[in-house]
């Protein structure tokens, strides 16, 4: 048999064993296939349809023309990037250079992995910030580095704060690596949190990655833009995408955004990572990014599901749920039931619903389950799965 690098041997992609994660492997879908409903994976409304009409037909027009069959430089369409500065001057306030501070990337997860990719070797340290998204620690083990996990505490209310960071900061500390808002938490970091890395970032010389993914709709804190701090848009990369707030996860476009100093490298490497970006996703993408009003429907919808969850949850003997903060998740505390394993199988057998274990996100997510709010496009369907959930652990916990 062929020998694997170090960084790849403990990687299974469910080909000879089963695979609980929802996008490794073929088993998710498999489910689906046999009734089961599907909320794990952060596709908005998955599997219904919600292209809005203007970005559907930009994409037909595209398709109609001479340049799909063309690839756009691989940093990306240039009338996209004027659009996408221009949102970045008014909700992120960043004032960017369209051609010196953005590159397009196929998606948040290329994105993410090419972010963090210049900064790491062999003996590097990463601190990671837990619950998070999981490719946040494989991507750390792929570059040869060390995670090094900070633990965010519910009753804490998953904050950070500068003592805890700091004392994780060892001479082998490269980088910070943030979901901000939280993946699978849903917490949007306040200002002390931020005021907290930016002190340590500066301190010892570190690069801050933020994945910015659900940055769209935040419901309780204001969001801020970490690198719009002062001293942080030279220490920061942040990664954007149009899959969550704008709900076109198949169109496979995201953004990185950050320094002339930083991006130079990113430009030169492009080509051999990023390749190109699909050209018709980036023509559609430019009228999204100039008309996104359509986005309101979504947020009131995200809205009136995160409530609806939480007094579902709530009223569970034994479960507990923070009001999500952010986005259409749900990070439920089941820990006086059982173990995120066995509650997660047991709702697929008996409720007939998919929810990811919160071992997923780290150590300490065990005793949790994510569950996506997002997912169908009518309310009242997925209102009618969260029911079906309570009734399933109102069961359980009579075993």
């Amino acid at each position: 048999m062929y020998q694997f690098n170090s960084s790849f041997e403990n990687i299974s992609g469910g080909l000879f064993s089963e695979i609980e994660k929802a996008d490794v492997g073929n088993n998710y879908q498999d489910l689906g296939k046999k009734g089961v409903d599907l909320l794990g994976w952060a596709d908005p409304f998955y599997p219904d349809r919600c292209v809005p009409s203007e970005v559907l037909n930009e994409s037909i027009r595209a398709l109609k023309g001479e340049l799909p069959t063309h690839y756009t430089p691989p940093v990306g369409n240039e009338e996209l990037k004027i659009e996408i500065a221009k949102k970045a001057e008014k909700f992120n306030h960043l004032k960017l250079d369209p051609n010196r501070n953005i590159l397009i990337t196929p998606g948040s997860d290329s994105g993410l992995f090419f972010a963090m990719m210049p900064f790491l070797e062999k003996g590097d340290e990463v601190i990671l910030p837990i619950p998070c998204y999981p490719n946040n620690i494989q991507n750390t083990n792929l570059l040869g580095a060390k995670p090094v996990y900070l633990k965010l505490k519910e009753e804490n209310d998953y904050q950070i704060t500068a003592k805890t960071l700091e004392k994780l900061v060892t001479p082998n500390t490269k980088m910070i690596v943030l979901t901000h808002p939280n993946n699978p938490t849903t917490t949007v970091f306040n200002r002390e949190s931020l005021e907290a890395i930016r002190q340590i970032v500066i301190k010892y010389n570190l690069v801050l990655i933020c994945d910015q993914a659900f940055e769209d709709f935040t419901f309780e804190n204001k969001f801020i833009t970490p690198a719009s701090l002062e001293g942080m848009f030279d220490r920061t990369v942040t990664v954007c995408s149009v899959s969550k707030g704008m709900g076109l996860s198949g169109f496979r476009v995201a953004y990185i955004m950050t320094n002339d100093y930083f991006m130079d490298k990113y430009y030169g490497a492009a080509v051999s990572v990023i390749g190109a970006t699909n050209t018709v996703s980036q023509i559609a993408l430019i009228e999204a990014f100039k008309h996104p009003k359509f986005m309101k429907k979504f947020e009131e919808s995200y809205n009136y599901r995160r409530n609806k969850a939480y007094e579902i949850f709530n009223s569970i003997p034994g479960v507990s749920m923070l009001k999500p903060e952010s986005g259409f998740l749900g990070w439920i505390n089941i820990s006086k039931l059982g173990k995120s394993q066995d509650i997660q199988n047991y709702l697929i057998k008996d409720a007939k619903v998919f929810l990811n274990s919160g071992t997923n996100y780290g150590s300490n997510g065990e005793g949790y389950l994510r569950i996506v709010l997002g997912t169908y496009k009518s309310d009242e369907r997925l209102i009618g799965v969260l029911k079906r959930i309570k009734k399933s652990l109102l069961n359980y916990s009579k075993i």
